[in-house]
């Protein structure tokens, strides 16, 4: 087995919606308890996608663990770099929260200069084809998180929903 191969073993990713329609708190509780479970197995490396909502909650949420258990990592794997200027609905707050996640990461990887189409999903391809484990916040499959799992699958990687519900299609 190749060493890429043997690090692959020990990553996850995540994906979920922007928009998150139940306590954070409940979701942050789930996730905590998921990727510490993770941990338990081995998993070290941790990659999000830095959009706002889910991406943003699963960064902090490995960054407060990695307090307890160093040897982990968060890699952001941005689409391009401020993402943010491009899309609507960002607050002051949450541009902050990229910033300060950007500046902790272990690493962060942008894909592209700026903005195109197509730029998001080649996003969401690279942290599926590139880790083991996909955890997603998924309440809509019509959706880019949606699309995410649905690659996830084909591609043989373990998806773990933590969504408490599931919205009709």
């Amino acid at each position: 087995m190749s060493k890429t191969e043997e690090l692959r073993k020990k990553t996850a990713c995540f994906t979920g919606h922007r928009e998150i329609y139940e306590p954070l708190s409940n979701v942050e509780r789930r996730l905590t308890k998921t990727v510490e479970a993770l941990i338990q197995k081995g998993y070290r490396y941790f990659g999000a996608g830095g959009a706002r909502g889910f991406d943003a909650l699963a960064s902090e949420v490995v960054l407060n663990l990695k307090a307890s258990h160093p040897q982990i990592h968060l890699i952001l794997v941005l689409p391009f770099d401020e993402q943010h200027t491009h899309e609507r609905n960002w607050t002051r707050a949450e541009i902050e929260q990229y910033r300060r996640l950007k500046e902790r990461a272990s690493k962060v990887v942008t894909l592209a200069a700026e903005y195109h189409f197509g730029v998001y999903y080649r996003r969401n391809r690279h942290l599926v084809d590139n880790f083991s484990v996909c955890v997603a916040y998924m309440t809509r499959a019509n959706s880019g998180t949606g699309y995410t799992v649905n690659y996830a699958k084909a591609k043989g990687l373990e998806v773990v929903n933590i969504a408490s519900f599931q919205a009709p299609i």
